[in-house]
């Protein structure tokens, strides 16, 4: 009986430093047009995400997390195996989203494996954000990659200062060439030779400092952009004319910072980098941010402009989304409007009216385990707008979340 109780106890123990969750999801988009290289107009798909950290000590713990999906629309692979580097064109249909193991004593954590890293205080777009490559396949609906690193945090007195260092390269998704949300030209064929990959690791330090009323960041990166520039081949002069093109990731140089300041009814924030190109090899420019942020009752609401300043410019194609949503108006409101049931918008407009996005969303709980939620999105504008070349993929959502 003792050796029985004590197994119950050592097991209530084990639990308690145990923790797991998960969700299966179910969606399905439906684009209202064609495109010229897409004409389909509903994708389904489905993801099960499974994560799970166990604290071995006071000291020790570790995280992981695991996923699985598949979709109608060639998105996913179709192939077994687990994906840890994130290289893939197409997303893995089975892949390590997190593994790592952290040391932490009261001011210190070191943090080793794939791990989330997120830089910068302002909301939609982040330029200080270097160790956050992002999932772009539908550019709009995107979402966070980890990468494998070793992280230090320092922290006392208001002070914290985090180093990173990450071996190698973990880039962002791009669109498939031969889906929508590969806006190319309807004058050419554009075949993909294989991606030329960085050697060597990226380096990113931070400082900040939480002041009375204020708070700022100060940011260093040394490394490559995890969003691909292309070397661009003609292969024939023909009409369609066809194209060969190579992905390749340049090396980058970063200096930023961020700032919040409340007062009183808004807080306000800025965030600002500086991009140079050590190879000499795409443009270097400077990114900013600058927003307001208010709270009120079960609203919130959120509303700033992104600039950019080019201080020489390269004529290298690439693919930036982060460009993309600059000299634009950017903003999101939200109202939760009762325990289970919230509404929510975000867009951007382009200064000059030729770019706009804008997503409506409703979500609500259905018992204690599901939820579902509807969101249509509007794209328009010029073709030439970053915006714009997508202004035949507007669409709607529905999602069906079973969260364990």
């Amino acid at each position: 009986m003792r050796a029985a109780l004590a197994l119950v106890f050592g097991l209530s123990l084990a639990a308690q430093d145990f923790s797991q969750r998960g969700f299966l999801e179910l969606r399905t988009a439906v684009f209202p047009q064609t495109a010229p290289n897409d004409r389909g107009r509903v994708v389904a798909s489905a993801l099960l995400r499974y994560e799970a950290t166990y604290r071995i000590s006071s000291g020790w713990r570790v995280a992981g997390g695991l996923d699985a999906r598949t979709d109608t629309h060639h998105q996913t692979e179709r192939r077994w195996g687990l994906s840890w580097q994130d290289r893939e064109r197409q997303r893995p249909a089975f892949a390590v989203r997190r593994a790592s193991v952290a040391w932490e004593r009261p001011g210190v954590t070191l943090e080793l494996g794939k791990q989330f890293i997120r830089w910068g205080k302002a909301d939609i777009l982040n330029p200080t954000d270097r160790f956050a490559p992002r999932d772009f396949l539908a550019v709009v609906d995107n979402e966070f990659l980890a990468v494998t690193a070793a992280r230090v945090s320092v922290g006392a007195h208001g002070d914290t200062v985090e180093m990173v260092w990450a071996p190698r390269l973990t880039p962002s998704r791009v669109p498939l060439l031969n889906q929508r949300w590969a806006a190319l030209p309807q004058w050419s064929q554009v075949r993909e030779e294989a991606p030329r990959w960085p050697g060597g690791g990226q380096f990113g330090a931070r400082w900040n400092h939480v002041g009375s009323g204020w708070e700022a960041s100060l940011t260093f990166y040394e490394g490559y952009n995890h969003l691909p520039s292309f070397e661009v081949r003609p292969v024939s002069a023909e009409f369609p004319v066809r194209i060969e093109a190579r992905r390749f990731y340049p090396k980058l140089r970063m200096w930023g910072a961020d700032a919040a300041v409340p007062l009183g009814p808004v807080t306000l924030k800025g965030e600002t980098a500086w991009f140079g190109a050590p190879a000499r090899q795409t443009d270097e420019y400077v990114l900013y941010v600058v927003q307001a942020e208010r709270q009120a009752g079960e609203w919130v609401f959120v509303g700033g402009y992104a600039g950019e300043a080019v201080t020489r410019r390269r004529a290298v194609p690439g693919f930036a989304p982060d460009r993309g949503l600059a000299e634009a108006f950017l903003g999101r409101a939200s109202y939760t409007i009762d325990a289970n049931r919230s509404v929510a918008a975000e867009g951007a407009v382009r200064r000059n009216g030729d770019g706009l996005w804008f997503k409506l969303e409703y979500s609500q709980a259905l018992g204690q385990h599901w939820r579902a939620t509807a969101a249509f999105t509007l794209i328009r504008g010029a073709p030439t707008d970053f915006l714009g070349q997508y202004r035949r993929n507007s669409h709607a959502t529905l999602t069906l979340r079973y969260s364990f």
